[in-house]
């Protein structure tokens, strides 16, 4: 299990994408035109943004699990995060080297129905096949009526929706989901990011002790963003570490009277994030995060924040969960 850290985000939230940088698993379907391309830099320019691409293969894992990736072979649960700027056009074509088919969905975003990712709207992609799902995002503005209309920026999610039932159900149960930070300009960015997926009763299809490890230095600037699936409500908590219940998890000054709280309760579909700094007030340490519904923390849904001086030691030691400092991973 990878910790979805820093080098997705670097990655992937940079203007730096590559279109054609790894080759094809599958045979290609030409999808679009140079002048839908051209029409789309055109409005992202309007917006202040820019036009991106990249491409996600959808595969097997073992276990019966599937992922999304950025390369054949590479596929994790959950898949890579994916990060934008208000404003900004993210061109997805999706390769399917699944045997059934699949699909890309976003919440939060702005798509057309050609980019549902849904069976009734024809957007589904089939074994051996790719397709192209456009994504757009929009900073606060003014309607004409006088109201203002919210912006794109906000902690946000992808997942299939069509293995198993028309919904997806069977391949987000598989892992077929992963993260997607919107950013406002200027907002400040993290040092490192995780990624938490509630996903029925597992974290990231995991149980202790295999649940994912963090690791940050103290002092910097973490941010976690939390996803639920399937059935259940969760409650997210984190030990020794708070944030502010907003937009980003930061205090926007002194006179700012948002809520400061260490759980949040959680449903299916629903994702929030926030910043931190990592072992601030309280130290370097192995730091619990688990839901806090106690029968679900009991049967495995808990993990491991764990914060390190700057040479990498960790006061005192760390006993119980099944041994999980021995995890995979550390």
């Amino acid at each position: 299990m990878t910790d979805s850290g820093v080098g997705a985000r670097r990655f992937l939230s940079r203007r730096s994408f590559a279109t054609g940088a790894v080759a094809a698993a599958v045979a290609p379907a030409v999808l679009g035109s140079a002048v839908a391309a051209t029409s789309d830099k055109a409005a992202a320019a309007d917006k202040g943004g820019d036009v991106r691409t990249l491409t996600l293969y959808m595969e097997k894992l073992p276990n019966g699990e599937m992922g999304y990736g950025l390369r054949p072979g590479e596929a994790t649960i959950p898949g890579p995060l994916i990060e934008l700027t208000e404003g900004d056009t993210m061109n997805i074509e999706v390769v399917n080297n699944l045997d059934v088919a699949a699909s890309l969905h976003v919440h939060g975003l702005d798509y057309d129905v050609a980019s549902d990712g849904t069976k009734m709207n024809d957007s589904v992609v089939q074994p051996g096949e790719r397709r192209t799902y456009v994504w757009r995002t929009h900073a606060p503005g003014k309607r004409h009526d006088g109201t203002w209309e919210a912006g794109s920026a906000g902690y946000w999610h992808y997942h299939d929706h069509n293995v198993g039932t028309e919904h997806g159900t069977g391949g987000i149960k598989k892992g077929l989901y992963g993260p997607v930070v919107v950013r406002r300009k200027g907002d400040v960015l993290p040092d490192k990011q995780f990624t938490v997926v509630f996903n029925d009763m597992t974290i990231n299809n995991r149980t202790a002790p295999n649940t994912p490890m963090f690791k940050a230095v103290r002092g910097e600037r973490v941010e976690f963003v939390v996803i639920t699936h399937g059935d259940f409500f969760h409650t997210f908590h984190v030990h020794g570490h708070r944030w502010v219940d907003n937009r980003t998890g930061i205090l926007d000054g002194p006179q700012d009277v948002s809520r400061v709280i260490d759980t949040k309760t959680t449903g299916p579909a629903d994702s929030f994030g926030f910043q931190v700094i990592a072992g601030e007030r309280v130290g370097a340490g192995h730091w619990m995060y688990h839901c806090h519904v106690q029968s679900h923390s009991d049967m495995g849904m808990s993990g491991v924040f764990m914060v390190t001086e700057a040479d990498g030691t960790v006061p005192g030691g760390m006993h119980g969960m099944n041994d999980m400092h021995n995890m995979p991973g550390m």
